[in-house]
């Protein structure tokens, strides 16, 4: 039980270091920088903020790595409970790191864009905020991608953490319920060109986030009780 508490206590470390990293690089710098409707603003802002636009880029990388070695923790938690869906835990969650990975390359070219190499000389600077813009666009169209995984993992680790006896029901129909919200997201931007403007995009993955958030503190903080 001891060693088990350990391993939970560290899942919940890679846990809080994905949510915090996460938060960081996909909704806070975000949210200081970009202006989808103002390309020029847009590019003043990154300029201007260049090492915050970097930190962004340094955020998702450490994210990732956490990503990776999360699920390999929690195998060792949970396989007990059943070790068919633990493994799939693992490997639906594995699948979205090199997406995400590759995806960065966006960032990175905005920045080449941002630092005005000099063979960019010969495009004017409407022309280099609309690549920009473009590869700001292309960016957030990989992590739809990643978010089929990012909701895909969601199933197993739910049902481990319902079936487990050691962690609360209540977080894995929360973490279930996350998969399909995540799914429904993705399918919804894909399918329906203005669904960002459809209220329940604000809702649709708060079950992830209630699920998510609330494993992680009790992983962190209570780690794991004994079975009655």
């Amino acid at each position: 039980m001891e060693a088990n508490r350990k391993t939970a206590r560290l899942a919940g470390f890679f846990y809080l270091i994905v949510i915090i990293t996460g938060l960081f690089s996909l909704m806070y710098v975000p949210s200081k920088l970009i202006v989808w409707e103002n390309p020029a603003l847009t590019f003043q802002n990154i300029s201007s903020s260049v090492q915050l636009f970097r930190l962004s880029i340094a955020g998702s990388i450490i994210c990732y790595i956490a990503f990776t070695l999360l699920p390999l923790v929690l195998y060792q938690l949970l396989k007990e409970v059943d070790g068919t869906y633990a493994k799939l835990m693992v490997i639906l969650a594995l699948i979205s790191v090199p997406i995400s990975f590759i995806n960065l390359q966006n960032k990175f070219s905005v920045l080449t864009l941002i630092e005005g190499a000099d063979y960019l000389k010969v495009f004017d600077i409407k022309q280099l905020q609309a690549q920009m813009m473009l590869l700001l666009s292309n960016y957030n169209k990989g992590l739809l991608i990643a978010q089929v995984f990012w909701g895909l993992w969601l199933f197993p680790f739910g049902y481990l953490v319902y079936k487990s006896g050691f962690l609360p029901k209540i977080s894995g129909i929360f973490l279930m319920l996350g998969c399909f919200g995540y799914l429904i997201n993705v399918l919804g931007r894909t399918t329906f060109p203005h669904f960002s403007d459809f209220t329940i995009l604000n809702y649709i993955t708060l079950p992830a986030t209630i699920g998510e958030i609330g494993t992680c503190l009790w992983l962190l903080l209570v780690g794991v009780q004994n079975k009655k």
